[in-house]
């Protein structure tokens, strides 16, 4: 059984990215699409089983910051990030979202 967690926040704020919407992709289907609750969390993914395989999560991050009162000028630097990942072995994987308008990191989290 592998499952898959992802906690986002905002670097600007240093708080959760409340509201942030998140999507799962393995290909061209769409597994999950929520938003990231007060915790930058999304409960509802980590309930997912999913088989060995590449996934992409999609965050939308200038929606959110125009959502949360952050002036963007024109198009954003930003817009959808999209982390592209493996799972292989039976587990659990944790893929966090550090991100502020202009930039972003992730990792394998445990």
């Amino acid at each position: 059984m592998t499952t898959l967690s992802t906690h986002v926040l905002d670097t600007v704020s240093g708080r959760p990215a409340t509201g942030m919407a998140v999507s799962l992709w393995s290909g061209e289907t769409l597994l999950f699409q929520g938003a990231a609750d007060a915790d930058g969390r999304c409960p509802a993914l980590r309930e997912m089983v999913l088989p060995a395989g590449t996934y992409r999560l999609d965050f939308g991050v200038a929606a959110y910051f125009r959502a949360i009162g952050t002036e963007i000028a024109g198009l954003p630097f930003l817009d959808v990030v999209p982390i592209v990942f493996g799972l292989g072995a039976e587990g659990h994987y944790h893929v966090p979202l550090l991100v502020a308008p202009y930039g972003y990191s992730t990792y394998r989290g445990s």
